[in-house]
């Protein structure tokens, strides 16, 4: 099955691992999660190296469907581990748990593969929302980082790709993943059936060359896809 499609089945419990130095904040981590029945955290790393070590030898089943990964960690960075965590298991959706709320940083994430980014201030419904929206196929956002995605969207464009032509209906389903709304929601926004709008949303991966809908949204936007609407 295609990265970009797989989501975990309703009926099943969601893995995740933690991936962040500070134990105190481990411990918040473990708490909320062990919380929700509908999760469960097979392994807590201070490291990416140890995660990405400990995920080589993991079989694909045995492997995690979420990875919390903070930015700021001793050893090689939570930007960097992105394509080696993705590199061995590429149906992860990443989830970024960090301190920081730097535009690069945010860009940074999303253009390697990360399918959410959430600030340690969110709440612990916050994060246990974000695992499960990850998990479901959709993007997890802060609200801050949201704000700052849709600043792309809206602001000046790019010169377009000649070659890159999206259809009035895969702009709209782009907003709406903009939104942090999965396949489920955005079919019944826009009256469709749920087949139709995952075949949408391949497509829009597709033509945008992207691994999830973060990704997507930042590439439209440096791609001029989007109209600069500021002034409108």
């Amino acid at each position: 099955m295609d990265r970009l499609a797989e989501v975990v089945p309703l009926n099943e419990i969601t893995k995740a691992i933690l991936i962040e130095d500070h134990p105190s904040y481990r411990r918040v981590i473990e708490l909320t999660i062990d919380g929700d029945p509908a999760i469960e955290l097979i392994g807590v790393f201070g490291t990416a190296e140890m995660a990405v070590q400990r995920l080589g030898r993991l079989d694909a089943v045995e492997r995690p469907h979420v990875i919390l990964l903070d930015l700021n960690l001793p050893g090689i960075s939570g930007i960097e581990a992105i394509g080696k965590i993705l590199a061995i298991a590429p149906h992860a959706k990443i989830i970024v748990l960090t301190q920081s709320s730097a535009k690069k940083d945010i860009q940074d994430a999303i253009q390697r593969g990360a399918a959410g980014y959430l600030l340690k201030s969110a709440t612990a419904k916050e994060i246990v929302d974000g695992i499960k929206t990850v998990a479901a196929g959709g993007g997890a956002l802060d609200g801050e980082v949201a704000r700052y995605v849709m600043e792309m969207v809206k602001g000046p464009p790019t010169k377009t790709d000649p070659k890159l032509v999206l259809s009035p209906r895969e702009r709209e389903i782009l907003v709406l993943l903009s939104k942090g709304m999965v396949k489920k929601e955005i079919a019944s926004e826009l009256g469709i059936g749920y087949g139709s709008v995952a075949t949408y949303i391949r497509r829009l991966y597709e033509k945008l060359n992207v691994q999830n809908a973060p990704a997507a949204i930042d590439m439209a936007h440096r791609l001029g896809v989007f109209p600069d609407d500021r002034h409108g």
